[in-house]
């Protein structure tokens, strides 16, 4: 949980403790707000412009995504919703092959936000900007009235181009195609478990909020096209991307159980609460299809790399079962994962 008495940016020396309706008015208290905070914190050249856009020297294609941030609660084991949502945008520019270069920050706060909590996640926006080398370029702020939210909800938006060497995406995926994960899954969705439910383990459930774009723009320098494709599986966790992944491309996926990079205490969690962890989310964790050629040498430099170190071969592709995930058990017997066919966790991203 966060401690907003240690913050490395001390909160300004406001009028105010809480949000109200008239922080979302466009008057003198959004001023205050946006002025003493957003602007104030996150400022450099194209934001300072304080313009209702944000002109971008881009040239090139480039890549955009979206995406918004609901997760409860606000504040877990190894972040918050700030950072959250920052990682969440520039990883998904990166399994675009892109390099992120510029953010959009839009808030839905709901009256009595306590102004220590918008603070902290503000702070944790600041440091996980400057850790991604990003920059925050526009944004929005809006106050709902007190009911009709839960305390922030986070859209962010990312602009950035293509890496030279990237061509990535589900058509490029053949038979024999490696199936690569970058580290242990279901981390993130268990550390909130493991908060809204009150639980204890021997070992720490931490979330594995992280910006992977580093990572990934190394190994496409070494391996470029041979790099089919990229995901980082969120929400439905790896089962599900790989089944979308499985009907769009038409092909199979074989899955081995053995190899999959699972922490202990994560699958106790899961086993605890009755949860299957190839459904629980990931945040800090991508999935890739690589030629099977290189796929030694690809995991081999992942190894290396941030956020790399635990990285497995878990599968591959096949022509049989198409549009199906198979998984292969640690006991010899196969069974057919499917798509989650409902809410397994709530509120996790």
């Amino acid at each position: 949980m966060a401690d907003f008495n240690q913050l490395q940016c001390p909160l300004p020396q406001l009028d105010f403790d809480v949000i109200t309706l008239g922080h979302g008015s466009g008057g003198l208290l959004t001023h205050q707000l946006l002025a003493s905070g957003v602007f104030d914190l996150l400022r450099n050249p194209l934001l300072d412009t304080q313009h209702d856009g944000a002109v971008l020297p881009t040239s090139g294609p480039v890549a955009f995504s979206t995406d918004s941030y609901v997760v409860s609660p606000l504040f877990f084991p190894g972040g918050n919703i700030g950072d959250l949502a920052v990682n969440g945008t520039v990883n998904d520019l990166a399994m675009c092959g892109a390099l992120p270069r510029y953010l959009s920050l839009s808030f839905i706060l709901e009256e009595g936000l306590p102004v220590t909590e918008f603070w902290a996640v503000l702070v944790s926006i600041k440091q996980a900007v400057e850790r991604a080398g990003v920059l925050v370029v526009t944004g929005d702020t809006k106050v709902v009235e007190k009911g009709k939210g839960d305390r922030i909800y986070i859209n962010t938006s990312g602009l950035g181009p293509l890496h030279p060497r990237a061509q990535v995406g589900a058509a490029h995926i053949r038979p024999g195609d490696q199936l690569i994960v970058s580290g242990p899954l279901a981390t993130h969705g268990m550390a909130i478990m493991s908060v809204r439910e009150g639980l204890a383990f021997e070992a720490d459930l931490t979330s594995d909020t992280a910006a992977l774009h580093h990572t990934v723009a190394a190994l496409l320098d070494d391996f470029g096209p041979a790099i089919r494709f990229l995901r980082d599986p969120t929400r439905g966790g790896l089962g599900t991307t790989l089944n979308e992944v499985a009907r769009q491309t038409k092909l199979g996926v074989a899955l081995d159980q053995k190899s999959l990079p699972i922490l202990p205490q994560v699958e106790n969690a899961c086993e605890l609460l009755g949860l299957d962890p190839l459904y629980v989310a990931n945040e800090g964790v991508f999935m890739a299809a690589v030629d099977p050629e290189v796929a030694p040498a690809f995991l081999a430099r992942l190894h290396q790399l941030p956020h790399g170190a635990a990285a497995a071969s878990v599968g591959h592709f096949t022509p049989q079962h198409p549009g199906q995930v198979v998984l292969s058990s640690r006991i010899g017997g196969r069974r057919v994962v499917g798509m989650l066919p409902g809410e397994q966790l709530p509120r996790i991203c």
